[in-house]
């Protein structure tokens, strides 16, 4: 196990090197009540006053209930400053302007969520100095389980070396909450999805395969697939040069 007192030294040091290099006046990120958002939000917190945690339901009922109970929790008991952003109607009017342009697949329309949350945060981070947060574990990258160009899209990650496992171990020692360690991970795109429902994979077996190479046949092949598969997300974007 990490020594999580250095942990969080290292982290909030980096942090605090990311803000002197930049120039920038503070740090936003997004505030969705879970367990990487929380630790992000700490972290950033620890490493600078001026940080503000965007709150940004879209579409999804939990978004308003659980996520948002959670959020305000969060920012509550860490003092971290609190914004709504309610993203709902944005989401509505684009689905309904790309009507005539092409029949979105499920896919598609679970993407504009974190695509809009994405420009709310660039759009306060231009405005404020600030830079973007992100949020996004390793296992999750490994897994290509972010949408690109939305929560893939940050300024700097604190946490992206750390599986879901350390992640829960990080936030026990800090002493979070355990209605936050123990809630199901979901990135709260539609009604009853959950991470490891939509990859058909546990968390546990992925940073057991992680750490140690290890896992079942068929756990294999779908972390294999999905890490193949997802290839394009971890890449930069292809562009052409003259030899």
């Amino acid at each position: 196990m990490r020594n999580y007192k250095e942990e969080t030294e290292k982290r909030v040091g980096f942090i605090r090197t990311q803000l002197e290099e930049s120039g920038a006046d503070g740090i936003v990120f997004g505030n969705s009540g879970g367990k990487d958002s929380v630790l992000v939000g700490i972290l950033c917190k620890m490493a600078c006053d001026n940080t503000v945690g965007l709150i940004m339901p879209c579409t999804s009922k939990c978004n308003y209930e659980d996520d948002m109970t959670d959020a305000l929790m969060i920012s509550k008991i860490y003092r971290i400053e609190k914004r709504k952003v309610d993203l709902t109607k944005t989401a509505d009017a684009l689905k309904k302007s790309l009507k005539d342009a092409a029949d979105l697949t499920s896919g598609a329309e679970a993407n504009i969520a974190p695509r809009l949350r994405m420009a709310a945060l660039y759009a306060v981070a231009a405005t404020e100095n600030r830079l973007v947060a992100g949020t996004g574990n390793k296992s999750e990258r490994h897994m290509g389980y972010f949408t690109k160009w939305g929560d893939g899209a940050f300024d700097f990650n604190p946490i992206a070396d750390l599986t879901v496992t350390e992640i829960y171990q990080f936030l026990i020692y800090l002493d979070v909450p355990n209605r936050i360690v123990e809630k199901v991970p979901s990135a709260g795109l539609y009604e009853g999805q959950t991470d490891e429902g939509e990859m058909g994979v546990t968390y546990k077996a992925i940073d057991e395969y992680l750490q140690t190479g290890v896992c079942t046949p068929d756990d294999m092949k779908r972390i294999t697939n999905y890490h193949k598969i997802s290839a394009h997300k971890r890449n930069p974007p292809k562009v052409y040069e003259e030899i």
